[in-house]
């Protein structure tokens, strides 16, 4: 996926220290590329070539793969989407698994109506710059599994 890139290299310039963190690395213009969703227009390119939708569940890192339960890896039956149902109802304010079975049940609800309402969400929480960030973290939080 093409984003515009928000945040520093993982790896520091200091010997000393090997990892930062996502609030040390965000730079003042990421912050302000995701506060205005700046970031994602590149991602349109990946719309026109066909890999993506304007409207599924967001792509995750390839290394949660591996951590989905059954359920959740349903996302996968549609194509990923710039915006989608959990972005819209919570975005970066809500679990995990919240996220997880909203975007399940927009595979299982998806029409053409409904990608229209997303799409118009989206634009509100746009012009309202909220649930850009979880309340505890410059960034998401990272997916760690499930909890049982």
């Amino acid at each position: 996926m093409y984003k515009f890139r928000s945040m520093l290299n993982a790896k520091s310039t200091s010997c000393l220290e090997n990892v930062k963190t996502d609030e040390k690395r965000l730079t003042s213009f990421g912050k302000w590329l995701r506060a205005s969703s700046l970031d994602e227009l590149p991602g349109l390119w990946n719309v026109i070539k066909g890999d993506m939708s304007l409207v599924g569940p967001r792509p995750l890192l390839v290394e949660y793969l591996p951590l989905y339960s059954k359920e959740q890896a349903r996302r996968h039956e549609v194509k990923p989407g710039i915006t989608g149902w959990a972005q819209v109802n919570g975005r970066n304010n809500i679990s995990w698994e919240e996220k997880f079975v909203l975007d399940v049940w927009y595979v299982d609800n998806m029409s053409f109506l409904l990608d229209v309402k997303i799409i118009l969400m989206t634009l509100h929480k746009v012009i309202r710059k909220s649930d850009i960030t979880a309340d505890d973290s410059a960034t998401a939080n990272p997916f760690k599994g499930n909890k049982s």
